[in-house]
């Protein structure tokens, strides 16, 4: 009876991969408000585009920095915990922005916004591979890619139209308020120490934890590390400068911006949760997760290639389709980028694995916008930083097909007594 009770005190996983996905919701609706915000700031703050890359570059500056100490702190003190700290810090950040009247300021927060949310994923990889079967991360990653994809359709749509009604400081201030009152709810969760159906099969669940220098000797790390920063890239400079690209080259109203940004995030995330479902289909299926993963990522970032050369260079009818296009590729790979350390890791290693592999995915955050913001003042047009972006692609391509090795679990080694 006694057990009966506690194990009724735990979280159930669909509740667990419910919250995280309203939580990384939040993430991206938050971290994208400067984006969203960006033609009407550079007006009333007098910024240049180089002033506004190294603003929209600042935040993964924090992200990028604080997301290995992040993972190492959800494995020591609990994954729940560090993730509602940090979930509390990006709020403070959000709402604080709508206050700054400087560079200076609006640089701190951006970087105080980063070191907030770099706790997303480490600490949600953490908690999926510790009650969520490897049979279903597909389905538990795609809700939560679902989640975060769709926080800047939502950002984007009602963020605009707000502040064309209101002006951008109120919606900071909004935003700010309600990241708040996510902690609410979090504050129950009581997660599992262990998968319980899996504990008596799966061999990982009685492995040790390994060593931080032996997940760094991992091929598979940095074929996925190499892979995410690759197609981070074009996803970050994307997400930074589209609703500058679509108002100031394609002429688009404010309005106009927001309801064709929001609708490819729509497709972006409405594609990953397909995925999601399809994946974990796929594998019951007895298909190779190997094929399947890697086959994903590979197809993404070729049709990345062609879509990144296709927004800049069509007309602007034939270059929303190329978008839209885009978006959905880049959907159908959201769920792998994280299944696929949480398969090679396991529960014991999946927040560490995780915070390096974001680390190295994060680091595009940093350069993609601010060598944005330099090219179009040097060149003073996008054509430049597509090209680049497409390039790029190519060692994606080659990070998660070529580097990256069998998709199966990694062994660590029994727990000592």
């Amino acid at each position: 009876m006694t057990h009966s009770v506690r194990t009724a005190r735990f979280t159930s996983p669909t509740r667990l991969v419910a919250l995280l996905s309203v939580g990384v919701f939040i993430n991206y609706v938050d971290r994208g408000n400067l984006a969203t915000a960006a033609p009407l700031m550079q007006g009333e703050l007098h910024l240049s585009a180089s002033q506004l890359g190294a603003l929209l570059s600042a935040f993964y500056y924090g992200y990028v920095l604080a997301m290995a100490p992040v993972g190492w702190l959800a494995e020591k003190y609990g994954a729940q915990r560090v993730l509602a700290i940090c979930a509390g810090v990006w709020s403070l950040a959000t709402l604080c922005t709508g206050f700054v009247s400087s560079f200076a300021g609006l640089l701190l927060l951006r970087l105080l916004l980063g070191v907030g949310e770099s706790a997303a994923f480490p600490c949600a990889s953490k908690l999926l591979a510790q009650t969520v079967r490897v049979s279903r991360l597909g389905v538990a990653n795609g809700v939560l890619s679902f989640g975060y994809l769709l926080g800047p359709a939502v950002g984007t749509l009602l963020g605009g139209l707000l502040m064309t009604r209101f002006g951008w400081r109120p919606v900071f201030i909004l935003f700010g308020v309600c990241s708040l009152v996510w902690l609410v709810p979090w504050r129950g969760v009581v997660v599992a120490p262990a998968v319980p159906e899996a504990a008596a099969s799966d061999p990982a669940a009685s492995e040790r934890a390994p060593a931080f220098r032996e997940i760094l000797k991992q091929r598979a790390l940095w074929g996925a590390a190499i892979g995410l920063f690759s197609g981070n890239y074009g996803f970050y400079f994307i997400l930074a400068w589209l609703p500058f690209y679509l108002v100031k080259t394609r002429g688009f109203s404010m309005e106009a911006m927001a309801w064709t940004a929001s609708w490819a995030y729509l497709l972006n995330a409405v594609s990953a949760l397909l995925m999601g479902w399809l994946t974990d289909r796929w594998v019951r299926a007895g298909r190779s997760p190997t094929v399947v993963y890697k086959g994903v990522m590979g197809i993404f970032n070729l049709g990345s290639i062609a879509c990144m050369i296709g927004m800049v260079t069509l007309p602007t009818t034939a270059s929303i389709a190329t978008l839209f296009v885009y978006e959905v590729l880049a959907g159908l790979s959201s769920p792998a980028i994280f299944a696929i350390p949480q398969i090679f890791a396991g529960p014991r290693a999946a927040g560490r694995w995780v915070g390096v592999q974001n680390t190295v995915g994060g680091l595009a955050g940093l350069v993609a916008p601010a060598i944005t913001g330099v090219v179009i003042d040097k060149t003073g047009h996008f054509g430049a930083a597509f090209g680049l972006a497409a390039a790029l692609q190519v060692v994606g391509f080659i990070g998660w097909v070529v580097v990256l090795p069998k998709v199966a679990p990694l062994r660590w080694g029994p727990a000592t007594a």
